[in-house]
């Protein structure tokens, strides 16, 4: 039977289905209600100072543990600090997923506070990036990044999450497979 929980809380759950115990971060606007599911969670949040230093931390983590790293950060600034890590992993084949906030759903293309394209700015440096269009997605696209960024040859992925979609609900079910 499925939960009926929001989009944050799923993602939070989705973390915890791939068995993270670690995620480094700095919490903003747009990744805000994903901080608060996480007060409830066995993961242990690492707070940051910046969010290069989170990537590289996520980065750090994943090459001792042998893990996927995970590191987390808000739209705009918040997201565009990623990239130098992001670019750090991709070219030493580093498996991290990158979970960032966006602004809402409604908001972007219009230049809004703190938007911009971080799918579109890390498309060279990610295995692959997502955009969540829906909160229903979630579960699937979790699954699927973390099945990404540790099969093949490992490496970053992206998964870019509206406020607006974050604060939906959906009937939660983690996959079994991608």
């Amino acid at each position: 039977m499925a939960d009926r929980i929001t989009g944050a809380e799923a993602l939070i759950r989705a973390l915890e289905h791939e068995n993270v115990e670690l995620i480094f971060g700095y919490p903003g606007g747009c990744i805000l209600p994903a901080y608060d599911p996480l007060m409830d969670s066995p993961i242990r949040h690492v707070l940051v100072r910046h969010e290069q230093g989170a990537g590289h931390m996520a980065q750090g983590y994943a090459r001792a543990s042998g893990r996927v790293g995970v590191a987390i950060a808000t739209s705009g600034p918040g997201a565009t600090n990623l990239v130098t890590p992001i670019a750090d992993a991709w070219m030493d084949s580093t498996p991290l997923v990158c979970i960032t906030g966006q602004v809402r759903s409604t908001l972007i293309g219009t230049d809004a506070f703190q938007e911009c394209d971080i799918t579109g700015i890390t498309m060279p440096i990610v295995k692959h990036s997502w955009l969540v269009q829906d909160v229903k997605e979630i579960p699937a696209v979790m699954k699927a990044a973390f099945h990404v960024a540790r099969t093949g040859r490992c490496g970053p992925v992206l998964v870019d999450v509206p406020r607006d979609i974050q604060e939906s609900e959906l009937d939660f079910s983690y996959p079994d497979t991608v």
